[in-house]
């Protein structure tokens, strides 16, 4: 009688809460707070590029009110925006393409085939990562500038003062660790397609062209955003390896922007969201394949 009792006795709903339940709520507030923490310069300098520097300098900059699109057009013109956004197109388009084109082949090359030096040819590329630009500075300039080339490519006859120039040493840095990202999604890729592609007569032209490529497509993808955004805002190198400023790319327009006894930092605001605006459309035009190859293999056990 005692058993059938227990047996047929209603269970209890869990509860719920717990030690743990109250604090729930704690994550999300503190990941909220920290966004905004994290936010707030960025949108004063978006909501201070709007503002005429007359106001602002009354009322200070954490007011409301005095706005004005004079800024961007201001900025525009002072910068010579112009000439520099075509100068960073000039350098960002191909140093990009190149890296990524030949980050494939040496992440290709390190994935799909054994021999000896197989991990120190993928090191020897990620190197370049490792050491600090500013430990580099006098022995590349002074390599730049012993390198002779035609008057075409530059017009100081060296690789200094040229675009060829600071595109090689763009991709000099960024091979090496796009290589090592694609190298590690290669070899996620099943041996079985290369299998069949032998046996179909495939060469290794064409499996790198015609399977490795087209599969690799999201995390190149996700590199082309972190590429253009890395070489776009690049300026040590440019500084170092260009002497005219009719070369230098957009993130040196900043500086035309500032006075000599006083900087109306609206105005550089207002410089510095047109410099941010091409990196925020390319990133949400391929933020779908961004995301994906960041996220692909997540969930592999």
């Amino acid at each position: 009688m005692t058993d059938l009792a227990v047996k047929t006795r209603p269970q209890r709903a869990p509860r719920e809460g717990g030690p743990s339940s109250g604090r729930r709520w704690l994550l999300p507030v503190m990941l909220t707070l920290i966004s905004l923490i994290w936010l707030f310069p960025l949108l004063l300098a978006l909501v201070n590029s709007f503002r005429d520097y007359a106001y602002t300098a009354k009322n200070g900059y954490i007011s409301w009110g005095g706005f004005t699109l004079d800024n961007y057009t201001n900025a525009w013109a002072a910068g010579d925006f112009g000439l520099h956004f075509m100068n960073s197109v000039i350098i960002t388009v191909p140093a990009v393409i190149l890296t990524l084109f030949l980050s494939c082949c040496v992440a290709f090359v390190v994935a799909r085939f054994s021999f000896k030096f197989n991990l120190a040819l993928l090191g020897f590329f990620l190197a370049a990562n490792l050491l600090p630009p500013q430990a580099l500075l006098i022995p590349v300039y002074r390599m730049f500038r012993a390198i002779e080339v035609p008057l075409w490519v530059s017009d100081s006859g060296t690789l200094l003062n040229s675009f060829v120039g600071l595109i090689l040493v763009n991709m000099a840095f960024q091979i090496g660790f796009c290589a090592f990202v694609l190298s590690n999604y290669m070899k996620a890729l099943p041996r079985e397609l290369y299998e069949s592609a032998v046996i179909d007569g495939a060469s290794v032209t064409r499996q790198f062209f015609q399977i490795t490529l087209p599969l690799c497509r999201p995390a190149i993808a996700a590199l082309a955003v972190l590429q253009v955004t890395w070489i776009y805002n690049e300026f040590f190198w440019a500084t170092v390896l260009l002497q005219q400023g009719d070369k230098f790319p957009v993130t040196s327009s900043i500086n035309n922007l500032r006075g000599q006894f006083f900087t109306d930092n609206n105005l550089v605001a207002a410089g510095s969201v047109i410099i941010a605006v091409p990196t925020l459309v390319i990133f949400f035009v391929l933020q779908r394949h961004f995301v994906a190859g960041l996220t692909l293999g997540a969930t592999k056990g």
